[in-house]
């Protein structure tokens, strides 16, 4: 079997099982997000936390109560990393310095996942267990509230409350992210990860050197870093570590694990909408987007332009031998698409064209099919705007869903997405202003511009990837980077809630001779149009500068 046609088979089968998990499981986190009953372990959660689980949140208080757990959950890392060096299974590893702690506490808790370390030389097992491993859960659960919130917002009138965001956090949890995982552990095991606290061994190279090689308890932290969309790697290689991801079918395992929540959530929505058609529609349109940057970018890395991939036949450099171009430019796509982060190559070492394709993934707003959660509320926003500049052109009153979208709708939608890009030009620009900012530069000219971009689209959108060639792990790029990962995870949740209020406060207005059906093909197309042309006129400056420029050289 050819790589062409091993690479499309194995996308194919990718399609093939997440259509399979579509429905069962978006039905089941609309049981889990609906259900009137609380289990036993609930019920202690939320007396610990002092939390009446019948009482529904206006959509202040919902926004309130994501702030106030997020910024405890910084708090709280931040002073898990600062003592490290007292704790339990730290392996001797020194406390993480002030300004590291507080870009690692702020992209955990951002469900970004920034890494400027090495894990396997910077945290202990305690740290990477009870720290960075329980943020990956809580911030998933996190996003997937907030998308929950804009659906009962859409499915709701008259009335200003969203449900409890204490009793969704749990819920999701517990329900679903916590049994999901231990079962993707046990595979991941299964294909050969390691699951252990042990402090590593000596292992003898070919060359006759000695290297230290860590244990720890991997394949836990590896299941919860693909299904919520995290992608903080227990080691520095990530993906690309045998003990992480030993083997090609277990490369299918995690990609199929980081698409599996956020495709299934159009289902949830539409669910909760009533209307399962609604759902088929924004998964069509995540799907059209996600396989259009998967083909892509697998042929570009096939067609390899460039003197030295021609030479020697592959676009080969940066990518692991267990998994060949098509598996590392599947996977590639894949978390660039989903703000996961998590990597089996090296993004940087790509082709031009093949590096554009992936920081084109995360200034898409990453909503094809996104984040857990994150994904979703995205691509509602753009359905709102769709409706919005299609009533424009028909010269009705747009509405979506049966809710008008008025002046507050569309300014606090414009607000949602003029965010993330002031965020990443605005921190591009002032990296490339300050001499501290270049300094951190291992590349100078197109590709070292694209390396900044890539770090600032990259914290900005939560996705946590980079273009490995600028070394951020000084003061200044742990600052600015925190910075930049607070507002673009929180300033855009803010907004969608303050939407969400908005659109359930309003009384349904009937469907009409002028209402555009917002479940058929001519919308999918349509949503995907607004989707691309919204990026296309805001970063195409900046892609050629960078990638394009690159590319054309």
């Amino acid at each position: 079997m050819s790589d062409s046609v091993a690479g499309a088979a194995f996308v194919v089968s990718l399609v093939t099982a997440l259509a399979v998990a579509y429905r069962p499981l978006g039905d089941y986190l609309h049981a889990v997000v609906t259900s009137p009953r609380h289990g036993r372990v609930e019920r202690a959660v939320y007396r610990v936390v002092g939390v009446d689980p019948e009482g529904e949140q206006p959509w202040g208080v919902y926004a309130r109560s994501v702030l106030a757990f997020s910024a405890v959950s910084v708090l709280f890392l931040y002073a898990f990393l600062r003592v490290q060096d007292r704790l339990w299974l730290s392996l001797g590893l020194p406390r993480v310095d002030a300004d590291g702690a507080w870009n690692t506490a702020v992209s955990f808790t951002t469900n970004t996942n920034w890494q400027w370390y090495s894990g396997e030389s910077t945290m202990g097992h305690l740290v990477q267990m009870a720290g960075l491993a329980v943020q990956n859960f809580v911030s998933a659960a996190v996003g997937i509230a907030v998308a929950v919130a804009l659906a009962r917002g859409l499915a709701r009138s008259r009335t200003d409350l969203l449900g409890n965001f204490w009793v969704d956090l749990v819920r999701i949890v517990l329900r679903v992210l916590l049994p999901i995982s231990v079962v993707a552990a046990i595979v991941l095991i299964a294909g050969g990860a390691v699951q252990n606290l042990s402090g590593g061994f000596d292992a003898h190279t070919l060359v006759g050197a000695t290297q230290h090689v860590t244990g720890g308890p991997v394949a836990g932290q590896e299941a919860i870093k693909d299904l919520g969309t995290n992608g903080g790697g227990f080691y520095n290689a990530n993906s690309a570590h045998p003990f992480e991801n030993p083997t090609a079918w277990t490369n299918w395992i995690e990609i199929f694990l980081l698409l599996l929540i956020p495709v299934a959530l159009p289902r949830t929505f539409g669910r909760i909408v009533g209307d399962d058609r609604q759902g088929y529609a924004i998964v069509a349109a995540m799907g059209a987007l996600a396989l259009g940057s998967i083909v892509t970018l697998n042929v570009v890395q096939g067609m390899h332009p460039g003197t030295v991939p021609q030479s020697v036949g592959a676009a080969t450099e940066g990518t692991e031998t267990r998994f060949g171009v098509f598996g590392s430019a599947t996977f590639a796509a894949a978390t660039t698409l989903t703000s996961t982060g998590s990597v089996n190559s090296f993004h940087d070492s790509y082709t031009a064209p093949g590096g554009g394709v992936t920081l084109l993934n995360m200034m898409l707003g990453e909503v094809a099919p996104g984040g857990v959660g994150s994904g979703l509320y995205g691509m509602l926003v753009l359905a709102i705007v769709t409706v919005f500049v299609a009533g424009l052109m028909v010269g009705r009153t747009p509405e979506y869903l049966g809710k008008k979208i008025g002046a507050r709708e569309i300014k606090l939608a414009s607000l949602y997405f003029l965010t993330t890009p002031t965020l990443v030009l605005v921190g591009t620009a002032t990296a490339m202003a300050l001499a501290v900012g270049r300094g951190a530069m291992l590349n100078t000219g197109a590709h070292g511009l694209s390396e900044v971009l890539y770090a600032f689209t990259s914290a900005s959108n939560n996705n946590g990837s980079a273009f490995a060639g600028l070394s951020v792990s000084g003061t200044w790029y742990n600052t600015a980077l925190g910075l930049v990962m607070l507002l673009g995870r929180f300033l855009p949740m803010i907004l969608v809630l303050g939407l969400a209020g908005s659109l359930a406060a309003q009384q349904p207005v009937p469907v009409s001779a002028g209402t555009l059906p917002t479940h058929r093909p001519l919308f999918v197309i349509m949503l995907v149009g607004v989707t691309v042309i919204l990026v296309a006129l805001t970063f195409l400056p900046a892609l050629a500068l960078g990638p394009l420029a690159e590319g054309v050289r």
